[in-house]
């Protein structure tokens, strides 16, 4: 067999080989989360009910005042523990990141999930061995010690990209997106079922927590012996066809793409070093975005199980874990609307309508009394993942060559170096290299020069300047 035969078949079996996929982790990993987030809620309000009742027992209270009471505990409980939760990740997760990019890329998803491991045990022996809840603000803290939710989420997201071309990229990471959120409308749908299987106050959420143990284990498993690191199938822009390789998806991100104004500077003069600047000026720009519409998020969601268990909702375990489960929907419908939107609305546009989609469901859930409410109020917030997916995937694409989520390291380590680097260096030895003794124009790569009539090309100087240099 020739080798133009085998060489194209070699360079499409690394996207499709099954190993590289890393949605299994994905998916038991958002199950494993699903559980805990449903049981940690419920546990909790079980630990400071019961211990509401017996420093009640004998002098009765109303119900509104042991309910303000049970709130107060359970709302000062989740302050400290969100706090614990997201500080202490912060130098670990860049870490790991750090080590992700000059050793191996599965470095951040295996520590981050033996976290999650260790986090959801505490948890079991919580309910098994009936310690206080504060005993959970150490597992918070052990699990922000080796990365969080942060170190795995970039480690997914740069596995994702590189195992997927730059035509594809939008289309894999939103599809990561839509798994992420089946696996955890699955698992809030059945934690309240799994919550209630044990009766008495001592077993209840073992079942529970033990299942969110289970596919913890099965992830960092998976992630340790089965995952294998994709090779990268980026190919240089001028490769990449005129037309969108996934008609709706990938034109999501077509202004924010830098590969396309690369392709305009192509036909006039090559950028400028003056020219590289608006692109961490709109990686800064779209940093200090995402960070705004997180907080606006994580204030909003943080408040909802805490409002959903008193009056005038006072809902029970299982519509606990439907509830839940409506917050996982907006993945399903985010996906489904950049597949519709992206054909006639431009990336801008798209952030706005999630943006607006989630502020009116925000808004709604302010005046929510009855719980047919609270869903008309969730299904108003059914684009409100659309901002964050647009804003990631287009900082995928520009920052180059380093784990998503950590800042660029222009540094090449062992035997693998950054592409942006390896398209510098062949630049600047085309301009040294004499106009005869170049390759024809059809057989050399396009590194965005492609004007001959170039002035830069013509000066002496400017060629003198660079070999210097």
């Amino acid at each position: 067999m020739s080798p133009e035969v085998t060489c194209p078949l070699r360079g499409h079996l690394p996207r499709f080989h099954p190993r590289t996929w890393v949605e299994p982790v994905v998916a038991s990993s958002q199950m494993a989360a699903s559980l805990y987030d449903a049981g940690l809620l419920l546990v909790v309000k079980a630990s400071y009910g019961t211990g509401g009742s017996s420093n009640h027992s004998a002098s009765p209270s109303p119900r509104g005042a042991l309910e303000d009471q049970q709130q107060r505990a359970i709302s000062n409980f989740y302050i400290i523990y969100n706090l614990v939760a997201g500080l202490s990740p912060l130098l670990f997760a860049y870490g790991l990141g750090w080590l992700s990019d000059r050793y191996h890329r599965k470095i951040s998803i295996c520590m981050s999930l033996l976290g999650f491991l260790l986090s959801r045990l505490g948890l079991l022996l919580k309910v098994l061995l009936d310690w206080p809840v504060e005993v959970l603000y150490g597992a918070a803290a052990l699990n922000g010690l080796f990365g969080g939710f942060s170190a795995f989420w970039s480690g997914v997201m740069a596995l994702g990209s590189l195992g997927s071309s730059e035509g594809r990229r939008s289309l894999r990471l939103i599809l990561i997106d839509l798994i992420l959120g089946l696996a955890g409308f699955c698992g809030s749908m059945a934690s309240g079922h799994l919550f209630k299987q044990m009766a008495g106050h001592s077993g209840q959420g073992l079942i529970l927590t033990a299942c969110s143990v289970s596919c913890a284990s099965f992830a960092l498993l998976y992630s340790l012996l089965v995952l294998k690191v994709p090779e990268s199938v980026a190919k240089p822009s001028q490769e990449l066809p005129p037309a969108d390789t996934v008609s709706g998806t990938v034109g999501t991100y077509r202004t924010l793409d830098p590969d396309q104004l690369d392709k305009q500077c192509a036909v006039g003069h090559p950028p400028s070093p003056g020219k590289a600047k608006p692109h961490k000026t709109t990686i800064a720009l779209l940093f200090v975005g995402a960070i705004i519409y997180d907080l606006a998020v994580v204030g909003t969601v943080d408040v909802i199980p805490l409002f959903v268990l008193r009056e005038p909702l006072s809902w029970n375990q299982v519509q606990v874990g439907y509830g839940m489960a409506s917050g996982y929907t907006i993945f399903i419908t985010s996906f489904l609307g950049v597949l519709v939107f992206s054909r006639c609305f431009r990336d801008t546009t798209m952030i706005m309508i999630g943006m607006v989609s989630f502020g009116s469901g925000a808004l709604l859930l302010a005046f929510v009394k009855e719980t047919y409410m609270f869903y008309i109020a969730r299904a108003v917030m059914l684009f409100g993942l659309i901002p964050v997916t647009t804003i990631r995937s287009a900082m995928s694409k520009l920052i180059k060559g380093s784990s998503y989520a950590s800042w660029p390291i222009n540094k090449s380590h062992g035997h693998h170096m950054e592409t942006s680097q390896r398209n510098e260096d062949a630049y600047l030895q085309e301009l040294k290299t004499p106009a005869m003794a170049r390759p024809p124009e059809d057989k050399r790569r396009d590194w965005g020069t492609g004007d001959q009539s170039n002035p830069l090309l013509k000066k002496p100087t400017f060629q003198a300047e660079l070999a210097s240099v």
